[in-house]
């Protein structure tokens, strides 16, 4: 089971999912989710293609229900919690609308909702007010993308919903689209997005939460799924050295040959290298943290037999 740490007593979190599961005939898209996001946290969703993150997104902003369990933002539905303009989503699809101004688009949605944010605020936020007068299809691939970002929060949410934001765009881009996120979530706003890039979830969330075949299967910060991963890598140059007796050294995990350097994963690398001494196998040692896509292909490939603990998330 993946530890939590509980949601203060009388606090509703922005997100609770309780035993949440959808099917797609018999693919288990879903398969009886446990998440708590507490009001005020930037948590990565992250998960290889088919994982489930697609679906989870869809049964958290009421584009699909669940087939049991169920899931709750500020202790309403989803749609209840939509249509009070307490959530807004930026999902991967989306087409430019021809022949109006980006101010013009704002003022139009804003329009929709109870109490929005004054159009100016979420230009700013967003950071288009110098591209408020600019025709929306004539905008770039980042400029446009921000677009998407200042339509979300369009109906001053306290929860925002990223669905792989920053996917096609160039560095340049990005930088300015996390920028802008970051001065969202400083207002005490919540905030979820799903991405591919490992090294954006290390940057900018508090917690990642990690999902393969419809399960959670880690949950915690980045140093934290490092560790659960398997500690740290001991490399070194094998120079004639035989690898079959490599995985019994004491706190190896596992071990991976590439041409004469072997690579080993081990939870007490002290003592792994004090035993590689033993057998004279000290040429270019190496002792290094795994880097976060080695944590994470390690936890999915575990998440096949089932789930790997990460201490430190919230629930």
């Amino acid at each position: 089971m993946t530890q939590t740490t509980k949601t203060p007593p009388g606090e509703r979190p922005a997100i609770r999912f309780r035993h949440a599961a959808k099917s797609f005939g018999p693919v288990h898209a879903v398969a009886g989710i446990d998440l708590d996001i507490r009001r005020g946290e930037t948590v990565a969703l992250l998960g290889r293609n088919g994982a489930g993150k697609s679906t989870a997104i869809s049964l958290l902003l009421g584009l699909n229900e669940p087939d049991a369990g169920s899931v709750r933002l500020f202790g309403e539905t989803p749609g209840q919690a939509v249509r009070a303009g307490r959530v807004g989503a930026m999902l991967q699809e989306g087409r430019a609308v021809p022949r109006i101004t980006v101010r013009e688009l704002m003022a139009f949605v804003t329009r929709t909702y109870p109490a929005p944010m004054p159009v100016a605020e979420a230009l700013e936020l967003a950071g288009l007010t110098a591209l408020a007068g600019r025709r929306i299809d004539r905008l770039s691939g980042g400029q446009a993308q921000r677009v998407r970002f200042a339509v979300a929060l369009a109906g001053n949410p306290e929860l925002i919903v990223l669905d792989e934001p920053t996917a096609a765009l160039d560095v340049e881009a990005r930088r300015a689209f996390w920028a802008s996120m970051r001065g969202y979530a400083r207002r005490g706003n919540t905030v979820l997005f799903s991405t591919h890039y490992l090294e954006e979830a290390d940057a900018h969330a508090d917690r990642i939460v990690v999902v393969d075949r419809g399960r959670i299967v880690a949950d915690g910060t980045g140093e934290q799924l490092r560790r659960a991963a398997g500690g740290s890598l001991v490399s070194f140059d094998l120079a004639g050295h035989s690898s079959a007796p490599l995985g019994a050294l004491p706190g190896v995990v596992s071990v991976e040959v590439r041409g004469d350097r072997a690579r080993l994963r081990t939870q007490d690398p002290d003592a792994t290298v004090v035993a590689l001494a033993g057998l004279g196998a000290v040429r270019g040692i190496e002792v290094t943290a795994p880097s976060l896509d080695e944590a994470f292909l390690a936890l999915t490939e575990a998440g096949v037999t089932g789930p790997t603990t990460a201490a430190g998330s919230a629930r």
